[in-house]
């Protein structure tokens, strides 16, 4: 999946809004950890995931993993901050957040 420069653009706005539903601390990418982004991507399609970690390079390599892992596409990435998108199968409009500000 690849986005288009504009689509990124849009995602962005739309994100700038949006509060990270999950948080990834010293353990790292755990299963349980995996599962709720797995779960935040089918509900919100476009999340926020805070991530501690010890330097930028970790930070990256983490967000790295976790798009491939979940198969979503990195927005963008901005300290310990990453927006990452994967498109619904069936995007519920009262929980996608595209659906839900594109009505805004």
């Amino acid at each position: 999946m690849k986005l288009a420069p504009q689509e990124k653009k849009h995602f962005r706005t739309i994100a700038h809004s949006l509060s990270p539903v999950v948080t990834i601390a010293q353990k790292g990418l755990t299963e349980n950890v995996s599962e709720e982004i797995e779960r935040a991507l089918k509900q919100h399609e476009l999340i926020k995931i805070k991530i501690f970690a010890a330097d930028r390079e970790s930070r990256k390599a983490l967000t790295l993993e976790i798009c491939n892992a979940a198969n979503a596409e990195l927005i963008q990435s901005i300290g310990n901050v990453a927006v990452i998108f994967r498109k619904a199968d069936k995007p519920n409009p009262k929980l996608s957040n595209l659906l839900r500000f594109q009505n805004s």
